[in-house]
């Protein structure tokens, strides 16, 4: 058996990694920028002029910053497979949008060098356009800067020969109106400030043509890898600590990885995803191991009670009841008992339980006056969570022992003049709880996954509820976070299914018998 278990867990190392890779890649290629979610706050100037453009770099500074942060100005992998076409720092593009841009013009031109002037120019016409205000009261001014702003923009995503041209005759107008002002706004450095505008965006003109006419897409079939090292998004979000990637120009910041504990921070609040779980695991284990325990200490003596009774009228009206209560979804059981049972609308008696919350949480209450509130909130939840589970279990352990039941073995037994109770528990019993077993294979990552449907109708804030708002607000570090803990729950599960298999019924056992 020690044996079995030391191979099982050096089958989870691979497994581990493979799912990690997973869950990485998956919140790699999530929509939307991370950065940018982090900041809550837009990145576009307002409205022009000097103000406008030391705001806009003041966001390109704090954008920097939170990306360094987050680790996005390293590469994603150890390697990437890429083609020739490629260069090995386009990770060094930061925005998410304006990187994908540019694979999309790689893919179709396969130049970089041509693509790259393209995209320095157009970053260049950006600070450019940045730069320039217009006249007080001039809402002609007004709306063409915005329509050249609206284009430029436009530059970063669009990579069809169409919109583009579309974009850039679109900005070729607008800028007429502000080459005639040359000529009228006296206004110190305005008219230097128009022309350079002017100017940046021949380069742009001349840059684009230049990319359309050098297209090489023999470099889109040369293969190539680029190798990074361990100076990479993946290793610091497992490993942590920059400084072990010898890329740090501080060597006393470190980074926490997801083996130091430290799953990064919330990208809606800034907690540290940490904290946030912690807050919400011991509500959801609370619940889980009150509902588990109550639903195996009777669902199962219940179970082996209907299959001695088969047949019988108990076991018909049972196994009724048990079928009503599992297919009852447990969001309605909740509503009823919140709308019949929180309040005096209907009787006065009915009163009994608190709709939501948990009840008494400072510390300026007493122990024992906080584990009775606890338990005076939490009884119709957990009563909601036990009812359908309940009859599954009990389903389940009656499944198993009809089975077992009908063995010659356990004829034998009863032909030997046992009796039926030592038959039944000592015999029986333990051969027919493998289907048991292998239900609590799955109970390990539920217990993390919460009651997301009875929290949201008490209001408890467990598991459940976090993981469904990190889906809804795209918040990826707490969703990933759970993720790869229900898939180390999930194979810890198997491994201590496995064991009691072997425990449970002496028959099975996972060494290999010389013939």
């Amino acid at each position: 058996m020690l044996k079995y278990i030391v191979k099982r867990l050096f089958y989870f190392v691979p497994t581990f990694f493979i799912i990690s890779l997973i869950t990485f890649y998956l919140g790699y290629i999530a929509p939307g920028d991370p950065v940018e979610m982090k900041m809550n706050s837009s990145m576009k100037g307002d409205g022009g002029g000097e103000n406008g453009q030391s705001t806009r770099q003041a966001g390109e500074r704090t954008y920097l910053d939170i990306a360094e942060k987050l680790g996005r100005n390293l590469p994603a992998f150890y390697f990437s497979l890429s083609t020739s076409a490629y260069p090995d720092t386009l990770y060094k593009v930061y925005r998410k949008n304006q990187r994908e841009n540019l694979e999309r013009l790689i893919d179709k031109y396969g130049n970089w060098d041509a693509v790259n002037n393209y995209y320095q120019s157009v970053k260049s016409f950006d600070n450019a356009v940045l730069g320039v205000s217009v006249p007080e009261g001039d809402s002609i001014s007004f709306l063409k800067l915005n329509l050249i702003r609206d284009n430029y923009n436009a530059l970063y995503r669009n990579y069809e020969n169409a919109e583009i041209n579309a974009n850039l005759t679109n900005i070729q107008a607008a800028l007429i109106h502000f080459e005639a002002l040359q000529n009228i706004d006296t206004t110190p450095g305005k008219a230097a400030k128009y022309a350079r505008m002017s100017t940046a965006f021949l380069e742009v003109q001349s840059s684009f043509k230049n990319l359309t006419s050098s297209i090489n897409k023999t470099a889109n079939y040369i293969p190539r890898i680029h190798w990074y090292g361990t100076a990479n998004q993946y290793h610091r979000w497992l490993f942590g600590n920059q400084a072990w990637f010898g890329t740090n120009d501080d060597p006393t910041k470190t980074f926490g990885g997801f083996f130091r504990g430290e799953f990064g921070e919330s990208y809606i609040d800034g907690r540290p995803v940490l904290s946030i779980l912690q807050d919400a695991m011991k509500w959801t284990l609370l619940m889980n191991f009150i509902v588990l325990l109550i639903i195996y200490l009777i669902g199962i003596p219940i179970g082996v009670l209907l299959a001695i009774k088969q047949g019988t009228t108990f076991d018909k009206v049972t196994t009724v009841i048990l079928f009503m209560l599992y297919s009852l979804p447990s969001f309605w059981i909740g509503t009823m008992l919140i709308i019949y049972f929180t309040n005096d609308y209907y009787a006065s008696w009915m009163n009994l339980f608190p709709p939501y919350g948990l009840g008494k949480t400072g510390p300026e209450f007493g122990l024992w006056e906080r584990v009775v509130d606890r338990a005076y909130h939490l009884f119709l939840p957990i009563f909601c969570g036990v009812l359908g589970s309940f009859a599954y279990i009990s389903r389940q352990m009656r499944g198993g022992m009809m089975s077992v039941l009908r063995q010659d073995y356990i004829r034998t037994a009863f032909a030997k003049g046992l009796a039926p109770n030592k038959v039944y528990w000592k015999h029986a019993f333990r051969n027919s709880l493998i289907p048991i077993i292998t239900i609590f294979a799955g109970l390990l990552p539920a217990m993390i996954s919460g009651f997301l449907i009875l929290e949201f109708l008490f209001s408890i804030p467990g598991m459940g509820r976090v993981s469904y708002e990190a889906v809804v607000s795209r918040n990826y570090p707490v969703l990933f976070t759970v993720l790869m803990f229900a898939a180390i729950l999930t194979m810890l599960g198997t491994l201590v299914s496995d064991i009691l298999y072997a425990v449970v019924d002496p028959r099975i056992s996972f060494t290999k018998k010389a013939s």
